[in-house]
């Protein structure tokens, strides 16, 4: 199984509209990637805090997509690529960090 991350870092003098990404932009974005049979469920973070006190979180959000395989994710995310970028600008200006990793343990 894979997870992919997308990481929005933490930059100086951006914006992220959390409330516009958690009832309008996610929502959508599972609507259609879960229709795919390799979507295995999606999970959404806000960053509050670090273990050094008086640091900023270096990612603002944080959004992991779990799918059987990477082809899955981009099998499903493919052809909502547009619509899905598109709409960023809604609710950011960060560019984000995308990352694909192997699970390696999940309970």
């Amino acid at each position: 199984m894979n997870t992919i991350s997308i990481l929005y870092p933490n930059n100086i003098n951006s914006t992220f509209n959390f409330q516009y990404y958690t009832e309008i932009h996610m929502p959508r974005s599972i609507q259609l990637l879960s229709i795919h049979p390799g979507f295995k469920g999606v999970s959404v973070e806000r960053g509050v805090g670090t273990a050094q006190i008086g640091t900023e979180v270096p990612y603002i959000a944080m959004c992991h997509f779990s799918f059987d395989t990477v082809q899955s994710f981009i099998a499903a995310f493919t052809p909502h690529a547009i619509e899905l970028q598109g709409d960023m600008k809604n609710f950011t200006d960060i560019m984000p960090i995308i990352q694909f990793n192997d699970i390696l343990i999940s309970q």
